[in-house]
């Protein structure tokens, strides 16, 4: 059998994926959080995104692996990088970071195969109370979602999770963009979204990969994309932020592959 075509596909044309499977998810997703984790050093007032993008580059190059936004429909950066308003998909360049600004920094690396896809929340000199309270929201927001994660529950569970939790913060959840199935492909079924009704959507079962990653803005959850076709910004131009990280679905429960080895996931933690 091709070894990209392993396990099986549900109704919902979802892939379910080996035990065996579970390893090659983790060093993927290992390597990207530990990318993430040596970049933090390199987010400070006066840097420029551009540069960022550049060390995250040779970063992947010297750990042997592959970025897999590199050429992906003619993208040209190891990583997205959406700072304040920019919702996701902000561009690398040459834009200085201002003391006070957050951003998110989106990486996604190809090991033996493997995807690993993963975003954290980052800041610039010293964080803004209104912007720390957007963070932290968010990033308990992503774990609310990924508590949901068994099989037997629904993704319309994960969605509700994650919004109501959101908008009983008076913050409000992007509807535009949302979660993906991987493996050994970048996106696939299903489409995992951060709202919803609960009991609704495909049954998870043992052996899905996916992704979690709300977006949450201060303000509405509309949002509009720039004129070079990538970047999506609130409309209101209020800030945003998100976390991502890549999970299994197992026996009885969730394996995140994503997470922090320095524990640096969280923008104020420290290893």
């Amino acid at each position: 059998m091709n070894k990209d075509l392993r396990g099986r596909l549900t109704r919902d044309g979802i892939r379910i994926y080996e035990t065996e499977d579970f390893a090659g998810m983790h060093k993927a997703g290992e390597l990207a959080a530990r990318i993430l984790d040596g970049i933090a050093e390199h987010v400070f007032p006066g840097q420029t995104t551009g540069e960022i993008d550049q060390i995250i580059t040779k970063m992947v190059e010297e750990a042997g692996a592959t970025s897999a936004t590199i050429g992906y429909k003619g993208y040209q950066h190891a990583s997205c990088i959406s700072v304040n308003h920019v919702v996701c998909h902000g561009i690398p360049g040459d834009k200085k970071l201002k003391d006070g600004d957050i951003l998110n920094i989106d990486v996604t690396v190809i090991v033996d195969g493997w995807f690993g896809d993963t975003s954290r929340m980052f800041v610039a000199g010293k964080l803004p109370r209104k912007a720390e309270r957007l963070i932290q929201v968010t990033h308990d927001a992503l774990f609310k979602g990924i508590e949901m994660v068994k099989p037997g529950n629904t993704f319309g569970d994960i969605g509700h999770a994650i919004q109501t939790y959101v908008e009983s913060q008076r913050m409000s959840v992007v509807r535009d963009f949302c979660g993906h199935g991987l493996g050994r492909v970048f996106h696939a079924p299903p489409n995992v979204l951060h709202y919803g009704r609960p009991g609704t959507g495909a049954v998870l079962e043992e052996g899905m990969f996916f992704t979690i990653e709300p977006m949450v803005n201060l303000g509405r959850p509309e949002t509009k994309t720039l004129a070079d076709d990538w970047t999506a910004v609130t409309r209101d131009k209020s800030l945003s932020a998100q976390f991502e990280h890549s999970v299994g679905v197992t026996s009885d429960g969730v394996d995140i592959f994503t997470l922090s080895p320095g524990g640096l996931f969280h923008p104020t933690y420290s290893s």
